[in-house]
């Protein structure tokens, strides 16, 4: 038997896979077991260096830079990614020239350092370390939000687009009734994995003095001492691994909610849209 890709593996190459998995499996367990061991003799795990989390005031610290974090992601993304579905609607315009310097700009803002943008708009114009965080996250995501999408369009059949012309849709009516929907849904995994980027980006915001959580993380360090270094740092991964994971499920099920309501309507929805904006 085999597949379309490769060959149904035999006996013999079952049992190298088996062989294998466990071989890499007990390395793994070795780094794990030499890395705590390692930690262990340097006192990481000691209680002390534990109970500052115990503290009310650390705790409250750590408030305000998650705080500061989830409230830059926050209104980051609330406006790059519209900005991104303008971007992508003129960087696909049929007019050469909007797209040609669209495609220039979007090459531009995709190949430009986060940080960067974040000290240009911070020195260049003098704006607060907030504005200047939420300006550099919304100008770099926005283009790889419009780059995205571009790519699900693409993606999608050519005939689509030529049966809603034929039908005496607009190359507009096209775009928004048609084609974004269906290239949204089908990017979805693409467009949570840059949220998540996005709301990691929000880290860089400690170059511009923006109070976010790592930045509460490394005063917290360098108030307390060296010693702390690590518990707070352990704990802030922690955060930061947990909202990523919630924000990821979150697009999951919004993905799985889209796709049943899809399925279910789509049979009766779509003779109904193009009925109504047929001429």
């Amino acid at each position: 038997m085999s597949s379309v890709l490769y060959d149904v593996p035999g006996p013999k190459a079952r049992r190298i896979s088996l062989i294998a998995s466990i071989i890499g499996g007990l390395l793994i367990l070795g780094l794990l077991a030499w890395i705590i061991m390692t930690l262990g003799q340097q006192g990481i795990f000691e209680s002390r260096r534990w109970q500052i989390f115990t503290r009310a005031d650390v705790w409250r610290l750590l408030g305000n830079g998650l705080g500061a974090t989830l409230s830059a992601a926050a209104i980051a993304a609330v406006i790059a990614f519209p900005l991104g579905l303008l971007l992508c609607l003129l960087r696909i315009s049929d007019a050469a020239a909007i797209r040609v310097p669209m495609r220039i700009i979007l090459e531009f803002l995709r190949g430009m350092p986060v940080v960067l943008m974040m000290l240009f708009i911070l020195l260049g114009f003098r704006t607060s370390a907030f504005v200047a965080v939420i300006a550099g996250l919304v100008l770099y995501n926005a283009a790889v939000f419009a780059e995205i999408i571009r790519a699900g369009i693409q993606s999608l059949p050519k005939g689509q687009r030529e049966a809603a012309l034929a039908i005496g849709l607009t190359s507009y009516k096209s775009r928004m009734l048609i084609e974004l929907p269906q290239a949204i849904r089908r990017m979805m995994p693409s467009l949570v994995a840059q949220m998540v980027v996005l709301l990691k980006d929000t880290s860089l915001g400690y170059i511009v003095a923006y109070g976010e959580l790592l930045r509460a993380v490394q005063v917290m360090a360098d108030f307390l001492g060296p010693q702390y270094l690590f518990p707070v740092f352990f704990v802030a991964a922690a955060i930061y691994i947990a909202i990523n994971i919630s924000v990821s499920r979150l697009a999951v099920w919004i993905e799985r909610r889209g796709s049943k309501k899809a399925a279910g309507g789509t049979a009766k929805a779509e003779p109904d849209v193009l009925e109504a904006a047929a001429p």
